[in-house]
């Protein structure tokens, strides 16, 4: 059996069905996985399914939006606790980096599935991306106030960041070392720095 979720989901059926999208997601990958496979770790009907979503697409793109939701909030929450700019960066990048290696099967699901899910997908993707631009942004703001000698990110700038992590990642995923993607912090760290 899967080992438990780091995600934090509702426990309402639409929650349910998520949370056995994920597991399913874990023990067998997406492709593998069927409705009713979620809908037996959900413990409820295909009809509950069919109520709250319109195939396993659309269930896997809200999955990935709560997931994508959960790890902005790390971030934003790492950032803003005590200590200088560069303190409050770098251990923003470690916690995501961390919290993405604890699931390895679903991160990479996330990071290469998401690609070929159609364009639904892609567009649910951009929009993430673009959310982490606009946090990375407003951290660099942050620092800026620190700092006068700092210079905000550009908004093309911090989408450049983080289609540079995200490379990152996929490179370590691809590799096989999605339980040490945390080891990118230094390199996600000097990025945000520079």
């Amino acid at each position: 059996m899967a080992k438990p979720l780091i995600l934090d989901l509702p426990g309402d059926p639409r929650g349910r069905l998520l949370e056995g999208l994920a597991l399913s997601i874990v023990e067998k990958g997406y492709g593998a996985t069927t409705i009713a496979d979620v809908v037996a770790r959900a413990r409820v009907s295909k009809r509950t399914f069919y109520e709250h979503f319109a195939d396993k697409q659309a269930c896997y793109l809200a999955l990935y939006s709560a997931a994508s939701d959960q790890m902005l909030e790390v971030i934003a929450q790492v950032a803003a606790e005590d200590g200088t700019w560069r303190e409050r960066l770098d251990a923003a990048a470690r916690a995501y980096l961390s919290a993405l290696a604890l699931q390895p099967a679903l991160t990479r699901t996330f990071l290469m599935e998401i690609q070929a899910a159609g364009e639904r997908a892609l567009a649910a993707r951009r929009e993430v991306h673009g959310r982490f631009a606009t946090l990375l942004r407003a951290l660099t703001q942050d620092a800026a106030r620190e700092d006068p000698g700092l210079t905000p990110l550009s908004a093309p700038m911090a989408t450049a960041i983080v289609g540079g992590i995200n490379e990152l990642l996929l490179e370590a995923v691809e590799d096989g070392r999605t339980t040490q993607l945390a080891e990118l912090a230094d390199t996600a760290g000097a990025l945000l720095t520079a």
